[in-house]
């Protein structure tokens, strides 16, 4: 028996599939003969045969079978020997599917909800998701938050070139209006983290947030090296963090679906018990956050809306309208901070149609109970997964991760190539993560209690260098999923602004010291990292373009390609490489390991990627190799050098002095650690009269 072919069909209808094989689909030659999941066709022969291999030799069999909510199909061939025409037939039939069932990227149709619910308007297209989010509390309120992110979402992926204009530069122009705060914070989850070190540097702040504050549809993870940077870093003590973490797992799982893999392309599990084991509880996280802002002497005005920035030369005038009562007013700053996040109307206007380039709808949940008793250990999480092959023209990915008790986060996404025919739906999203969760854990939906459901949009760019896209403007600067300048694999913004925590804060304090808020200073002020963006290859190769047939085992062939490397290799190899902290030595000795265990992976690469960004790609590598001659060079002894002259240089030339410090960052960033060393970062804790206001 061999196998000839095997197809995603993009449908969830299987029955239809079938009666479409069974009833029309043309066949030029041989006998169609129906079988429970399919069609045979039968060629005769005069031959006596004393074997099933000669009585079926001139036989094909067409079957197919449904998971993810989609439709697959596979021929086999039972003889040894070719059919006569058999390529022939097998290209008519592929022809034929890719016709009657070509790729749907279905809409969220248009709502009025002054007439009817959210769940009535949506029940008809998203039955499964209506009837869970019915069960989560605040599902109403979330269900209509992620229907209209999508909304605006698939909005800006549509008219790139007409952003809506929220900042206004007034050049050479001053007003004489008094400036209340140093920094004025507009999103608070990324944000309050942010602003909270900000504060305890002496800086008067104010955070603006569209929700009532300290409430997010996500959850964090977090490495404990992740956390000690927060402890280091002045802002939480030891014991103050121990009690927002909800609970610390022992392992962590990646593991593709492989069965369709040819054998040197399957892989064992990689085991990261030291990657995202330890899990925040986001909410008490965002309160110990607001909270050391307010002790500080900083303001948080929660259900506020932000409307525009009008930049003069001497401060930034901030116009916000409270939810509440619909009142609009202006606050003013010295420099605003864009923390919105993916919806960052900033981040659109500032960078036209390179806003993003690249795209993970995630949905989710949290789940307080349900799961039957040894269907999964909370000790241990799921990092990366996948139980089957391309799905609807996605390749699907769980992660799970336990809470507190009994609680399992668990969210379902894709690396989405973004296009205007097919921006990614999290509507859609939702109704598989409903309808398959019973494949990827054993459950009934019907005994689980819901929490909270978790989604968002985690946006991805494809930076050439540190200058090629927007984060500052004079008096502004981008932090978080609005700089767009996280981790293509496995951290979003939240991982990049921890790990780049003392960066950030360092650089925007020096700048603010010496008032260099002009955009050419503050757009240093960025968590760039030259390993990070040679790896957005990597990211390429896990999305399916727009209206692309892929054979459906090639992108788990890929992930099972790389991450069986990191299996085999020393554990601190595959935790440096998921954690962003990979040299150029790593990077090459991976690559070439891979590319000699799967010679056509270029290829592959290259379908997915195109010449244009293979030659972009060319252009990071290139970038990296530099950078890493550059940082072997100045490693060990530039950060002296600045230490020495820092007295002399920085009061004379604050802006040199910015610039090299900029340098010292990007040239350590990334890199793997040899010791854990406790900073020194400076941490004036200042106390006042802080305010939040619902």
């Amino acid at each position: 028996m061999r196998e000839l072919l095997y197809l995603e069909i993009p449908t969830p209808d299987t029955d239809t599939v079938c009666t479409w094989l069974q009833t029309d689909l043309v066949v030029e030659s041989g006998e169609k003969m129906l079988t429970t999941d399919g069609i045979r066709l039968r060629w005769g022969t005069t031959k006596p045969s004393t074997t099933i291999s000669e009585t079926c030799g001139n036989e094909l069999s067409i079957f197919i079978w449904s998971v993810q909510r989609t439709t697959y199909l596979k021929v086999f061939r039972w003889g040894e020997k070719a059919i006569p025409g058999e390529k022939g037939i097998l290209e008519q039939l592929e022809r034929q599917i890719r016709q009657r069932f070509p790729y749907r990227y279905p809409e969220p149709p248009q709502i009025d909800l002054t007439q009817e619910s959210i769940f009535t308007a949506l029940a008809a297209d998203y039955p499964l998701t209506v009837k869970y989010f019915q069960r989560i509390p605040n599902g109403e309120y979330d269900l209509t938050r992620a229907y209209w992110w999508e909304q605006r979402w698939r909005q800006g992926v549509r008219n790139p070139q007409q952003p809506k204009q929220v900042v206004f530069n007034h050049a050479y122009t001053s007003v004489d209006t008094e400036v209340e705060y140093d920094l004025i914070y507009v999103g608070g989850a990324l944000g309050v983290i942010h602003a909270a070190v900000m504060a305890r540097l002496g800086y008067k702040v104010l955070l603006i947030e569209r929700l009532p504050f300290g409430r997010m549809n996500r959850e964090w993870n977090i490495s404990r090296d992740e956390v000690q940077t927060l402890i280091d870093i002045g802002l939480v003590t030891p014991g103050e963090m121990e009690s927002v973490i909800a609970r610390e797992y022992k392992d962590g799982f990646n593991k593709f679906f492989d069965a369709n893999n040819p054998p040197h392309l399957k892989a064992p599990i990689l085991h990261t018990p030291t990657v995202l084991n330890v899990a925040l509880d986001s909410e008490k996280w965002l309160q110990l956050c607001g909270e050391k802002l307010i002790a500080a002497g900083g303001e948080i005005c929660g259900e506020t809306e932000f409307l525009q920035a009008d930049i003069y030369t001497n401060q930034v005038t901030v116009t916000v309208k409270n939810l509440q009562d619909n009142n609009q007013y202006q606050v003013r700053g010295r420099v605003l901070v864009d923390a919105m996040g993916t919806a960052s109307a900033i981040a659109w206007q500032l960078n036209g149609k390179r806003a993003f380039d690249s795209v993970c709808p995630t949905v989710g949940a949290v789940i307080e109970s349900g799961f039957p008793p040894g269907v999964w250990d909370s000790d241990y999480g799921d990092v990366l997964y996948s139980h089957g092959d391309i799905s609807r023209g996605r390749q699907l990915i769980w992660e799970l991760f336990p809470g507190a008790n009994q609680e399992l986060t668990i969210y379902l996404f894709h690396y989405h190539q973004v296009h205007p025919d097919n921006p990614g739906s999290l509507l859609e999203m939702y109704e598989d993560f409903f309808a398959i969760l019973p494949e990827y854990k054993r459950c009934d939906m019907e005994k689980l209690v819901w929490k909270k459901a978790t989604f968002g949009y985690i946006p991805g760019h494809f930076s050439t260098s540190g200058r090629d896209r927007t984060v500052a403007f004079d008096r502004l600067v981008a932090i978080g999923d609005a700089a767009s300048l996280q981790s293509p694999l496995v951290f979003t913004g939240f991982g990049s602004l921890v790990r780049n925590l003392e960066r950030l804060t360092t650089l925007l304090d020096t700048a603010l010291k010496h008032d260099l808020v002009q955009g050419k200073h503050l757009n240093r002020i960025r968590a760039f990292q030259n390993n990070i963006a040679v790896t957005w290859m990597f990211s390429k190769g896990m999305m399916v373009p727009t209206g692309k047939h892929l054979p459906p085992q090639r992108i788990n062939s890929m992930l099972n390609n790389f991450f069986g490397l990191l299996a085999d290799s020393p554990p601190p190899i595959a935790e440096n490489f998921i954690k962003d902290r990979f040299d150029w030595l790593t990077f090459n000795r991976l690559a070439l390991q891979a590319a000699q265990k799967n010679p056509a992976l270029l290829l592959w690469i290259w379908q997915l990627a195109g010449t244009k960004d293979m030659v972009r790609w060319l252009g990071n590598y290139f970038n990296f190799t530099r950078h890493a001659i550059i940082s072997a060079f100045f490693g060990n002894w530039y950060p002296e050098l600045l230490t020495k002259i820092q007295p002399w240089l920085e009061p004379r030339f604050p802006g040199i002095w910015l610039q090299l410090l900029a340098i010292k960052y990007a040239t350590r960033i990334g890199r793997p650690p040899k010791n854990p060393v406790v900073s020194n970062y400076p941490v004036a804790v200042v106390t006042g009269e802080g305010k939040v206001m619902n």
